[in-house]
């Protein structure tokens, strides 16, 4: 179960379906105790806590209120057995949850985390996102309430603040101006945030605009407050006065200068950091965006647009690890090539194309905007086509490849497109994209169920690897090692369901430090029930999976595990036809099989139309990282299914 307070009080159960909590004071006593923090509250003081004046039979609707919530949280309680997650204490009540299941709890553990370590600034980054607005939003103004919420809104400005510092330490900072900002001047008072909105303009190479901000804030606490800075802000601007070694990074963003750098040499940096992975590769995605935006900052659409074209860093997977970021710089190609105009020079216009293409992940879109960027795929190549340029047209045509998900069935056009890649990447001496194509052709190996093409494909990207400094590629192989493993598993004599199992679980512990959070989430359990469809196993239930984006396709099946087949219906009833991606197959193959078990006609019929273009294909093959089996053993289902008569 998951509790979020960050926001509106809400629960959802282990299969990510929200718990219906009842009523306002139902929901009141829940983010009570969650404020608690573990430790029993007595029932007085939640009567006191719920009424300001308490009616007759107040304790009585406590308890009501308590046990309506202990069917909420835990509706698979055998009737007469104690209750493990909201329990009894004494003369009162306490919640038993681990503090990961809590979202306020993960935020309070990763900020204790990160102001002792800055390695913990992903993790704060990404509690600071789960806040969805001021913490129990829709509960009544009492006093306690009011409380947590001061104290919870403290943190929070802490934590930003906390992250910021970190990243500055780091070598972040133009990219921070417009945030720090904006935390300025909405809380005016805290001396911090004067700081760190002036290092981070210092470190943009705004030493004006940095004393400019120090000046603001001296005039701010004197008008509002009667204080002069603090020893902090002064020692700041004399540092800034004087240009103090101090200023520099601790770690430096870049190696090897302490100069500013402009646009085009920041974007040529990030895009050689993209190629190491982990760490390295989110940060050359920040800033790569902060120079996109510098550059349009100057007005001038030719520097934008080189500067946008020039990040051509391969792309494997469909589904974006940062979807914001993706948009924005979508967004800011789209804006160049109208500044352009299609009289612009072809180059850039084919640059800023492609970098539409690849951006715009086919995972993530539908509609007019996945039309789009299949539509700029296709105009990119044809312009490298044209102009003859060898590196042009391999960047387009990992827009092609990104693009080619249209539906499930096209492994072999991708293939022709990997193997182009190979042959042109190999020839011109392009060594990132001759990686890139081979590991396109050890996907479409994998969906074609060629498992020794697959393997063949995964040896050359590591030789590459290997000598081109490419630490990416051998998290990729790992896992397709572990889909044939997988695959095998099945054979007499095989490797066993266990072996596979660990070698998918020692490549998802590769993938957790790779910087590639879209491919990642949700990817290991997706791998294991595809390993227990391959042995007709019911789906794992461990409720510590994070099914990510794949659970409305896991859902009905985890739930007919669960014995609550009328939930595994109401689930298969809402299930969405899956996004364009490399996971296409795999997700129409366990709606089928839902379908089937539960008889819905209706949704196997709809599943067969959608897989029989991919009968020759394996479901889940086409990413290269899992298996659920030949296509055509759960398109003989479907149809089955879907042609019973009552």
């Amino acid at each position: 179960m998951r509790i979020d307070v960050l926001g509106p009080v809400r629960a959802t159960g282990d299969d990510g379906v929200p718990l219906a909590l009842g009523g306002p004071r139902h929901r009141e006593v829940l983010a009570r105790l969650i404020a608690a923090d573990g430790r029993a509250v007595t029932a007085d003081t939640l009567v006191d806590d719920l009424w300001t004046r308490p009616p007759a039979r107040a304790l009585g609707a406590l308890r009501t209120f308590v046990a309506a919530l202990r069917r909420a949280v835990e509706p698979d309680r055998p009737p007469r057995t104690p209750p493990r997650v909201l329990v009894t204490e004494g003369t009162g009540y306490a919640l038993r949850l681990p503090r990961a299941a809590v979202d306020v709890h993960r935020f309070e553990d990763a900020l204790a985390e990160a102001r002792v370590s800055p390695a913990a600034e992903p993790a704060l980054a990404v509690a600071l996102g789960s806040w969805r607005g001021p913490a129990y939003a829709d509960l009544p103004d009492a006093p306690w309430a009011r409380r947590e919420r001061t104290r919870l809104e403290e943190l929070r400005l802490d934590a930003v603040e906390v992250r910021a510092g970190i990243l500055l330490d780091g070598g972040a900072g133009a990219d921070l101006v417009a945030e720090l900002d904006a935390h300025a001047a909405a809380h005016p008072w805290r001396e911090p945030a004067w700081g760190l909105l002036a290092r981070a303009q210092h470190r943009a190479g705004r030493r004006a605009d940095a004393l400019a901000t120090l000046r603001r804030a001296r005039a701010v606490l004197a008008e509002q407050l009667g204080l002069d800075p603090g020893p902090e802000l002064r020692r700041l601007e004399a540092d800034i006065l004087t240009g103090a070694p101090v200023l520099a990074p601790g770690s430096p963003a870049w190696p090897g200068t302490g100069a500013p750098l402009g646009p085009r040499t920041t974007v040529d940096l990030a895009r050689t950091l993209a190629l190491a992975g982990s760490d390295a590769l989110v940060l050359s995605r920040r800033h790569r965006l902060a120079a996109v935006e510098a550059a349009e900052r100057t007005g001038d659409p030719l520097l934008t647009a080189r500067v946008i074209g020039a990040y051509d860093v391969p792309a494997i997977w469909s589904r974006a690890d940062d979807p914001g970021q993706c948009r924005a710089v979508v967004a800011a190609a789209e804006r160049a090539l109208t500044a352009l105009g299609p009289g612009g020079p072809p180059e850039l216009r084919a640059r800023l194309l492609a970098t539409v293409a690849v951006e715009s992940r086919s995972g993530d879109l539908s509609g007019p905007a996945l039309d789009r960027a299949r539509a700029a795929a296709h105009q990119a190549r044809d312009l490298a086509r044209e102009l003859g340029d060898p590196a042009l047209l391999a960047f387009a045509l990992n827009g092609v490849f990104l693009q080619s998900f249209a539906r499930p069935g096209l492994a072999p056009l991708r293939d022709r497109t990997g193997a182009e890649l190979v042959g042109l990447a190999t020839r011109h001496g392009l060594p990132a994209f001759a990686v890139l194509g081979r590991l396109v052709r050890m996907q479409s190996a994998s969906a074609l169920g060629d498992l020794d093409g697959a393997a063949g494909h995964a040896t050359a990207a590591e030789e590459l690897a290997a000598v081109h400094e490419s630490p990416l590629v051998p998290v990729l192989t790992a896992w397709c090692r572990a889909r044939v493993l997988a695959a095998r598993s099945t054979e007499p004599g095989g490797p066993g369901a266990a072996t596979a199992a660990a070698a998918y679980r020692t490549a998802d512990e590769a993938l957790r430090t790779a910087g590639m959070p879209g491919l990642r989430r949700g990817l290991l359990p997706l791998a294991l029930l595809g390993l227990r469809v391959l042995h007709d196993r019911p789906a794992p239930t461990d409720p510590r999976l994070d099914w990510g984006p794949h659970l409305p396709w896991a859902a009905p099946l985890v739930l007919l595990a669960r014995d609550r087949a009328r939930e595994a219906r109401a689930a298969l009833a809402a299930v969405p036809d899956p996004p364009h991606d490399h996971l296409q197959e795999a997700l129409w193959a366990l709606t089928a099989r839902a379908a089937v078990r539960l008889g819905d006609r209706r949704t196997a019929a709809r599943a067969a139309t959608a897989l029989r273009a991919a009968r020759d294909e394996d479901a889940g093959g086409a990413s290269g990282l899992l298996t659920l089996g030949p296509v055509r053993d759960h398109l003989a289902e479907a149809e089955r299914c879907a042609a019973e008569t009552n």
